[in-house]
């Protein structure tokens, strides 16, 4: 069964930073492609980061690169995103979640398109 629960959203001021953590399961978290991705209001839901349960390898968009750093933790199998320089455009729903794959690959998808089971999200937002 897949496991995928948000938590470490909150109100930051623009310039500060957050880290944002995904709880999930063995099965889920040795098993499956895991990604971060955020929606802002009235826009379409974005790709942060992703990482790979194959070898460990992580993604990130061009647009979080240097700020966000995402990282797996094998012994809580948690998967978290550290948002460092927060702006106000950050402000939105993070949502973690997962897929399974239809082949081995290292590398893990930046579309939401690929992911197919989704937690409940967490808010985030930066004050300007």
């Amino acid at each position: 069964q897949v496991h995928l629960v948000e938590s470490g959203g909150g109100l930051v001021q623009s310039g500060g930073s957050l880290k944002l953590s995904c709880q999930t399961n063995s099965a889920t978290f040795n098993y499956m492609y895991i990604g971060w991705f955020r929606q802002a209001p009235g826009k379409e839901r974005e790709a942060l980061s992703c990482t790979s349960h194959t070898d460990g390898s992580t993604y990130s968009v061009d647009s979080v690169e240097g700020r966000f750093t995402i990282s797996r933790d094998a012994v809580k199998n948690t998967v978290d995103l550290q948002m460092n320089s927060l702006k106000p455009e950050d402000t939105g729903v993070y949502y973690c979640a997962a897929y399974r794959g239809a082949y081995y690959s290292n590398q893990c998808k930046l579309d939401a398109r690929e992911y197919d089971h989704w937690g409940q999200g967490t808010q985030v937002t930066i004050s300007p």
